[in-house]
């Protein structure tokens, strides 16, 4: 894994934080909710294959 998906990860979870606290305080909750919701899958979706990596290679290190 490289060290990249970290600062990206980061510079989302930053960049929806910021959007989320503009949008509550202008009285648009729903939007906010959509912000934090469209980085969640943003992120999952960058990180779901290493996961999928990981458990391959636990299948391969516990297979008899």
């Amino acid at each position: 894994m490289s060290i990249g998906i970290l600062f990206k990860i980061a510079a989302v979870g930053i960049l929806v934080t910021l959007l989320n606290q503009v949008l509550k305080h202008s009285g648009k909750e729903e939007h906010a909710y959509m912000v934090s919701l469209c980085g969640f899958i943003l992120v999952l979706t960058w990180v779901l294959p290493y996961i999928v990596d990981l458990f391959h290679t636990m299948e391969d290190l516990f297979s008899f």
